[in-house]
C-alpha cells in the first residue's frame, strides 16, 4: 500500500490537521517516514495545538500532547485532555499521549505539550525518563520547568501564539473547569 502523505507532500496546516486526527497506529501506513523527518519542532507543536483545539471543540480543556522518536521523528503517541469528555481527572494531554504510545522506552523520545505540565504530568515525564519536553505555553501557566530540568529533562520553550490564545480564551470562559483540571473539584469548591 502506497502512503498518502509522502516526503514530497508540502507541510501545510491541513496535512498536520489530518495527522492530528488520524489514529497513531495508522500513521506508518499513511505517512512516509521521510515526511516526519522534515517536520520541525514548530510543526509537531502545531499538531499538539490542533489536538488542543479538538479538546476545546469537544467541550474540554484545550491541551494537546505529541510524542516523537528522537531518532526517526515519527509520532509514537498523541492525545488531548479528556477530563470532561471521559470524566477522567488525569487524562491530560500529556498522559493521553503517553497512554497512546503504550509501553515504550521514553528515554529515546521527546514530548510536546501545549501547556506547561501540571504536577502530575511533570512527575510522569521524569518518572518515564523522557529526555526532552517542549512546552508551547508558559504565558498562561508555568511552574514545573525548573523541577524537570533538575530531574535531568531538557526543557525547551516554544510558545505557540494560537495555542496561547486558545487556552486564554478557555480559561476566561470556563475558570472552574480550568481550576478542576489543575487542582481537582475540592479546589473549585474552596473558591466559593
Amino acid at each position: 500500500m502506497k502512503a498518502l502523505i509522502t516526503q514530497h507532500t508540502p507541510v501545510t496546516n491541513e496535512v498536520l490537521n489530518t495527522i492530528a486526527h488520524l489514529p497513531t497506529k495508522n500513521l506508518p501506513k499513511i505517512v512516509e517516514e521521510g515526511f516526519f523527518k522534515k517536520l520541525t519542532d514548530k510543526d509537531f507543536m502545531r499538531i499538539a495545538v490542533l489536538l488542543a483545539q479538538k479538546g476545546y471543540d469537544e467541550g474540554g480543556c484545550p491541551i494537546g500532547g505529541v510524542i516523537i522518536s528522537n531518532e526517526t521523528r515519527q509520532i509514537l503517541g498523541k492525545g488531548h485532555n479528556t477530563l470532561v469528555q471521559e470524566n477522567h481527572p488525569y487524562n491530560h494531554g500529556e498522559t493521553s499521549a503517553i497512554r497512546d504510545a503504550g509501553r515504550y522506552d521514553f528515554s529515546r523520545t521527546t514530548i510536546f505539550t501545549t501547556l506547561s505540565p501540571c504536577d502530575v504530568c511533570a512527575t510522569l515525564i521524569y518518572m518515564r525518563q523522557f529526555k526532552r519536553v517542549v512546552v508551547g505555553d508558559v504565558t498562561n501557566a508555568a511552574g514545573n520547568e525548573e523541577m524537570l530540568r533538575q530531574k535531568g529533562v531538557q526543557v525547551d520553550i516554544l510558545e505557540d501564539h494560537e495555542g496561547i490564545a486558545l487556552y486564554g480564551k478557555y480559561r476566561a470562559e470556563k475558570p472552574d473547569q480550568d481550576m478542576e483540571d489543575w487542582k481537582g473539584l475540592a479546589a473549585v469548591r474552596q473558591r466559593f
